[in-house]
């Protein structure tokens, strides 16, 4: 598996979930993840199956019904997220996102103050 992954919406709702709740039965899953919608509970477990293909979730079988749990960190889901966002809308410019994520918003002091230390931080290791 690549160092970062870029789970689809419905995947990322559904490690979201595993995130909160190691250890997930599928109806658990269906249910956070579907609550308002009418979806079938087997679209579910269908997706769980390609997760697990593509080993974004782990399965315990020595129970049942079966549980689930994250085969990836929120911070590594993130980076590949953010990564093929860059890439997407951005161009490949990092610096274009940041911009716009500053500008879109009123970031606090608390924030800012946090971007300046990973600033140090980046030139430090140059």
């Amino acid at each position: 598996m690549p160092d970062s992954i870029a789970p689809t919406d419905v995947e990322l709702r559904i490690l979201q979930v595993l995130w909160k709740q190691p250890g997930a039965t599928a109806r658990v899953i269906h249910n956070a993840v579907h609550a308002d919608q009418a979806k079938n509970y087997s679209t579910t477990v269908k997706m769980l199956s390609l997760m697990l293909e593509k080993g974004l979730v782990r399965r315990d079988d020595s129970v049942r019904p079966q549980t689930f749990v994250a085969a990836v960190s929120e911070r590594r889901a993130q980076k590949g997220l953010v990564t093929r966002l860059v890439k997407k809308a951005f161009d490949g410019s990092a610096v274009s996102l940041a911009m716009q994520a500053l500008s879109g918003g009123k970031p606090s002091k608390e924030d800012l103050q946090e971007i300046r230390e990973l600033i140090e931080k980046l030139e430090e290791q140059r």
